[in-house]
């Protein structure tokens, strides 16, 4: 073995360590694998930056600004609308319908952003008619993935393993080329995860907040002078009761008393730790007169605010709550509750936070914990009171997602709509029909959407994914380290010797199993990067068609349903779901080898 393949061998390991135990964000990992081929000469310095320039890394850059402009002007929302109305239908239905519709947008519009919104949804169903999440959000994520494999525009994965065998030489695939292939999958998946839904977690609001109160806000709150309930018992009071609020801390000159008593009398300024949901937290806030803790002491808040409040209008009716979920990468990550006003630069207020993980002992956990000691995590849920005029702050925080909006503000005109949705179905069938390639197509959309101002750039910057942009420059240059030291040719002649004489079906089936694994523990982007190369190289030396192998490694690549970190949208259902690891291991893996040996089967007699 040549040294430079050694060295080459090294630097996949590390990357590989790098991405399963996330020592560093994908984005510093892809610039530590641009900066490390090239000082070790195994690209030179225009191939180390060429991923900048990739067609298929421009592509998903436009691709994701069209997804943003889809969400921004409602489409999204819109072609989801009517699901609602399926709200009475048994969960063995509703589930299937929810897939289908999922995996049809997310053909033509990125995953995530498609799973984003059917989250919010699925979030608002299951406040307003107890309908179960975790039945719903496992199914639209796999969903999302798979609708995504139907065409190439469907996910980045799709569009590097496209550009990577055509630089390579391969023939390159057509818009809608593997789409049957792609439907088959899709409908194997959605009869299985059909029969499986028993299997999920019930994560009812009611079941919930009977065993953990893990539904719940913590929050405090202060009696203003003139609130009601003054000189009452706190069993004469709604903390008494209403089953929905609990009271686990009263805080009166400067003494702390845990799990107060019915019989105290509550006073002027007494500070109270609650466990209550958002309506309760409304009307908390209204009815009862109490000033809501935002991580200022209330006196020196009052104090701060005294100018701004002379200024505003009070009317409810002019701000709203707004929940915020926190996804891998938020600015907000790691804040207490304490620290996030001065930090959120008074766009709003922070209230209260929804950890994502069940504790046993809650109730005691969190009367021990200080305010302040609240620290955000990933999937953690943040929940804000602002201006309707201060919401557009929110919605451009990179990386936060505005899961929902109490108050419902909809500015989206009718004409932004269509002419996005007609833009969308422009790029499509330029692409499609071949008249323009994706990134050109792509391109053009974006440009359409800015001259029409249905696109604000600023909105762009924000809330672009720049970890996916530079995770895709970054490995790039991959490919051609291994092309230049021969590493491709030498994992491919490795693989003949092992392979050498067994039926096709064992090639391609070892190929396909391979790397679906790699991508169940690296980014399936990488995987991409890593595989194609190989793939091609296999079918080289065997004299076999390209195409099959290289539909093995693109549809491997984003099979990765046995892990809850293999795909971004099951990293973001596990945060808010209440899943466990086990579930996407059993569930998620018999659906991969299930599609692994339909996938073999069907790839091979493609040869």
């Amino acid at each position: 073995m040549d040294f430079e393949i050694i060295l080459m061998f090294s630097v996949l390991l590390v990357t590989i360590v790098l991405f399963v135990f996330e020592v560093f964000p994908i984005d510093k990992i892809a610039f530590f694998i641009i900066v490390a081929l090239i000082l070790l000469g195994l690209v030179t310095p225009e191939e180390g930056i060429s991923g900048f320039s990739n067609t298929a890394t421009i592509a998903v850059l436009a691709l994701m600004i069209l997804a943003i402009a889809m969400e921004e002007n409602g489409v999204i929302h819109w072609l989801t609308s009517g699901m609602g109305k399926i709200k009475s239908l048994p969960v063995y239905i509703m589930a299937p319908i929810f897939m289908f519709v999922t995996a049809g947008i997310s053909a033509f519009i990125s995953t995530t952003a498609v799973v984003i919104v059917f989250i919010k949804m699925i979030n608002q169903l299951s406040e307003k008619y107890n309908i179960s999440q975790s039945k719903l959000l496992l199914p639209i994520s796999f969903a999302g993935i798979l609708g995504g494999s139907c065409t190439l525009m469907g996910t980045s994965t799709n569009l590097i393993v496209n550009s990577v065998s055509k630089n390579l030489g391969a023939e390159k695939l057509d818009f809608f080329e593997f789409s049957i292939l792609g439907i088959i999958f899709l409908s194997i998946a959605v009869v299985y995860i059909t029969i499986t839904l028993r299997w999920l977690p019930w994560d009812s609001a009611k079941n919930l907040s009977k065993d953990y109160n893990i539904d719940n806000y913590l929050t405090k709150v202060s009696i203003n002078p003139d609130s009601k309930l003054i000189g009452k018992k706190i069993q004469e009071s709604f903390l008494f009761e209403n089953p929905d609020v609990s009271l686990l801390q009263l805080t009166r000159n400067n003494r702390i008393h845990n799990s107060p008593g019915k019989y105290i009398t509550l006073k002027q300024d007494d500070e109270l730790l609650i466990l209550c949901n958002l309506e309760n937290l409304a009307r908390i806030k209204t009815s009862e007169n109490l000033s809501v803790y935002d991580g200022k002491s209330l006196k020196s808040l009052e104090n701060d605010n005294e100018n701004e409040l002379d200024n505003e209008t009070s009317d409810l009716n002019e701000h709203v709550f707004v929940e915020l979920l926190m996804l891998p990468g938020a600015s907000l990550l790691g804040k207490t509750l304490g620290s996030l006003r001065s930090f959120m630069l008074q766009d709003a207020i922070p209230l209260a936070i929804k950890k994502r993980k069940t504790l046993i002992n809650l109730k005691e956990r969190m009367v021990r914990s200080s305010m302040n000691r609240l620290v955000l995590k990933a999937g953690d849920r943040l929940l804000v009171e602002t201006s309707k005029e201060k919401l557009p702050a929110l919605q451009t925080m990179e990386n936060v997602v505005i899961l929902q909006e109490f108050g419902n503000v909809n500015n989206n005109s009718k004409f932004k709509r269509y002419f996005s949705l007609g833009v969308l179905i422009l790029v499509v069938m330029l692409a499609a029909t071949g008249l323009l390639s994706i990134m050109v197509s792509a391109l053009t959309g974006v440009c359409l959407l800015l001259i029409t101002k249905n696109l604000n750039l600023n909105t762009v910057y924000k809330k672009v994914n720049w970890q996916i942009f530079f995770l895709l420059a970054g490995m790039i240059p991959l490919g051609f380290a291994m092309h230049n030291t021969g590493t491709d040719m030498w994992v491919s002649e490795k693989l003949l010797g092992f392979l050498g004489g067994q039926p096709n079906y064992i090639i391609i089936g070892t190929l396909f199993f391979v790397t679906m694994i790699l991508s169940g523990v690296v980014s399936n982007n990488a995987t991409a990067i890593i595989m194609t190369p190989i793939a091609i190289s296999v079918a080289q030396g065997m004299n076999l068609d390209f195409k099959p192998f290289i539909l093995a490694v693109m549809f491997a690549a984003n099979f990765s349903f046995f892990t809850p970190v293999g795909y971004q949208t099951n990293t973001l259902i596990y945060g808010i779901g209440n899943y466990k690891f086990k579930h996407f291991l059993l569930i998620g893996g018999l659906l991969s080898l299930i599609l692994w040996i339909v996938a073999t089967f069907l790839l091979t007699k493609m040869l």
